[in-house]
């Protein structure tokens, strides 16, 4: 799995500069004034800094852009990497800043300069997220990242502020790593085993497998992995880090691969369906972050691994299947398959743990790209409290989200002849319609959201804050809430 690069924070010292190998990062605001870093910066290379603060390219630069001036004379450094933050700037911007930083890293060593700069942990947080590569079947070996070192005048505030940015690059890392992984290579069981190994970090792991779901009675769940040679399997990951009797739940859906069944998806494209686990995905990323910074809050993540495959055995359109609730589903498209997983664990998480909250991620359709683009993830909710406190959490930590309508008019769509429902609802409000199914399985006093995640889990050209490829979107937004609304505050 990738680790986060290694990153120190000590006090500034100015005679360090001029030795510092690699790349050298200083700051300046909107008026081009430069610190007592910079200063030092500008004296070695004569006036250049000084010079291009005051150019038109700089006064150009929106807050949180950076710009290069290569082979200093004066230093060792092989640029010189200047970062404009307005005066005013806010989280987002120094989020921004860092991700410039780290994204122009290339591997080398990294001073960066932050003196006084309010926010330099958000900055380094920026920059660790963008310091990502997934190279697990990369043949030549990478070479290894040059550490990160970040000066400031009072280090110790800055190093008790920054403390949790490992364990956030933790988990966003580790549920970048898993949906970036190749399904053959990702396997259910794979999947299982790297998350049983979070009982290192003392999360308590179980694993249910089919015999197990079979006496519960999740028919669901079972009848989209029937046909793959891989076995459908539920893991339990229990972090009691907090007073709470009842924890807080995230259920993911872990569609391992999804060819779509016998309802086959067109070929084009059908490689990126390794990231239709991506709900599983970031409910690994959240506990592994909550177990890394030893949260105080009990939190439970269910994610249902399944493969869904077109073979002699697997479910047909026409099925009809029995929930573990007991509700009957007509499966009228075996590409609809996400909606069958999370029916089982979103009652089975109910049933066992009675939670304060839950929340559900899958990348659940095509529908909600069509409608948010890959900007922003669609939140359904039966509760306007826990909502809000979901969009204000997403909102702070810059991981879009929109909130999405659910309304039992919707429900016509569903309607069975020969079951209680069908697993789709035609072309229209195809999210919503996959909102209102899930519902059904929500008990009406348990405050719940849906994410679907489809247009945000992973992407074709990088963001801020990832290359190409899986985002973790969701680890932030997610942990956030916990900590606000679920955690203990003694």
């Amino acid at each position: 799995m990738t680790d986060p690069v290694p990153a120190q924070i000590l006090e500034l010292d100015i005679d360090a500069i001029a030795g510092a190998e690699g790349r050298v990062v200083v700051f300046s605001d909107d008026k081009g004034k430069l610190d007592q870093a910079g200063r030092r910066v500008n004296r070695l290379t004569r006036g250049a800094l000084e010079r291009f603060v005051a150019s038109k390219a700089y006064a150009d630069m929106k807050s949180g852009d950076a710009a290069d001036l290569g082979f200093p004379t004066g230093m060792a450094a092989d640029a010189v990497q200047v970062v404009r933050l307005d005066r005013k700037f806010d989280t987002a911007a120094a989020r921004k800043a860092g991700a410039a930083i780290g994204k122009a890293k290339s591997g080398k060593d990294l001073l960066v300069l932050a003196g006084n700069l309010k926010h330099a942990h958000e900055v380094l947080l920026g920059l660790t997220l963008r310091v990502y590569a997934f190279s697990d079947h990369k043949t030549k070996d990478s070479d290894p990242e040059g550490p990160v070192t970040v000066m400031v005048t009072k280090p110790e505030e800055v190093q008790a502020a920054a403390a949790d940015v490992p364990a956030l690059a933790q988990g966003v890392f580790f549920s970048r790593d898993l949906v970036n992984a190749p399904s053959n290579v990702l396997t259910t069981t794979e999947f299982a085993d790297q998350l049983v190994k979070l009982r290192d970090l003392g999360v308590e792991v179980e694993v249910l497998e089919e015999d197990q779901l079979e006496g519960l009675g999740m028919r669901t769940l079972l009848a989209v992995g029937q046909g793959s040679a891989s076995p459908s399997k539920v893991v339990l990951m229990h972090w009691r880090g907090g007073s709470a009797e009842t924890p807080f739940a995230l259920v993911g859906k872990g569609v391992v691969f999804d060819t779509g069944g016998i309802s086959l998806k067109p070929a084009s494209g059908m490689e990126a369906m390794t990231m239709d686990m991506g709900g599983a995905g970031v409910v690994a990323g959240v506990m592994k972050t909550l177990a890394a910074r030893h949260a105080k809050a009990n939190v439970v993540g269910l994610v249902g691994l399944v493969e869904n495959m077109p073979d002699g055995n697997a479910q047909r359109p026409g099925d009809v299947v029995t929930s573990m609730k007991g509700d009957t589903v007509e499966v009228i498209n075996t590409d609809a398959e996400g909606r069958l997983v999370l029916a089982d664990v979103l009652w089975y998480a109910q049933e066992r743990f009675k939670p304060s909250g839950m929340v559900d991620l899958a990348t659940l359709t095509g529908a909600i790209i069509v409608g948010l683009g890959h900007h922003k993830a669609g939140v359904f909710s039966n509760d306007d409290d826990i909502c809000g406190a979901f969009l204000k959490a997403a909102n702070a930590e810059g991981e879009g989200a929109w909130h999405m309508p659910l309304d039992p008019a919707y429900d016509e769509q569903l309607k069975s002849n020969i079951a209680d429902m069908m697993n789709v609802g035609g072309r229209t409000a195809g999210s919503i319609t996959a909102a209102q199914f899930l519902q059904r399985f929500v008990n009406e006093d348990c405050p719940w959201i849906h994410l679907d995640i489809a247009g945000v889990a992973s992407v074709k050209t990088g963001t801020d804050f990832a290359p190409k490829g899986a985002t973790g979107w969701g680890v932030l937004a997610l942990n956030r809430l916990i900590a606000d609304r679920y955690e203990d505050k003694a």
